[in-house]
């Protein structure tokens, strides 16, 4: 592991074409990033390619770095973070299952919509449940009656991670309010 003045000094490299000290970075750095960008993104295959882009980024603007701004590190891991949300921000380039695991949650949604119709019209969830919009209570049941994690309801449903968690956050708030 590098002292902060030697990966300063490994940008320094990097900034005059160095291509053996950016090899010499990536080796001892690049661990601690993936572990960083994994931790947003939460794929390890996704965090790997948020490293690569950084590193690409680092041969690109290396003379951009300013070490009386900051530890040449914590340049990087800000790189890291920043591409890790905008690779969230950018939903589209996020593939959560191949075609043949989506078939399989395809499935899934039909058992939801079919427990929720088993439901008796009196029973107080169906109750509750109707007053959700639909793309709340379908959340809610992609989730709590399949037991599809967050990213794989988004993926059934076509919509963004975060407006899928915001959907079900809400919704379980006010069937909590309606339930009791």
């Amino acid at each position: 592991m590098f002292e902060r003045s030697e990966i300063s000094d490994l940008l320094t490299r990097i900034a005059r074409g160095d291509r053996q000290a950016l090899a010499q970075l990536f080796d001892d750095e690049s661990g601690r990033l993936v572990a960083i960008a994994q931790r947003i993104v939460r794929r390890r295959d996704l965090a790997e390619e948020v490293v690569q882009e950084v590193f690409i980024a680092v041969w690109h603007r290396a003379s951009q770095f300013d070490p009386g701004k900051g530890s040449g590190r914590n340049w990087l891991i800000t790189m890291t973070r920043n591409r890790a949300l905008n690779m969230i921000r950018d939903d589209a380039r996020v593939e959560y299952h191949d075609a043949e695991v989506l078939i399989d949650i395809g499935d899934r949604q039909h058992d939801a919509v079919a427990a929720y119709n088993a439901l008796a019209e009196q029973d107080a969830l169906r109750t509750c449940l109707n007053r959700l919009d639909e793309p709340k209570r379908q959340a809610i049941l992609l989730c709590y009656v399949t037991g599809l994690n967050h990213g794989e309801a988004a993926a059934t449903m076509r919509a963004p991670l975060g407006t899928v968690k915001a959907w079900i956050r809400r919704g379980v708030v006010a069937l909590q309010e309606c339930l009791s």
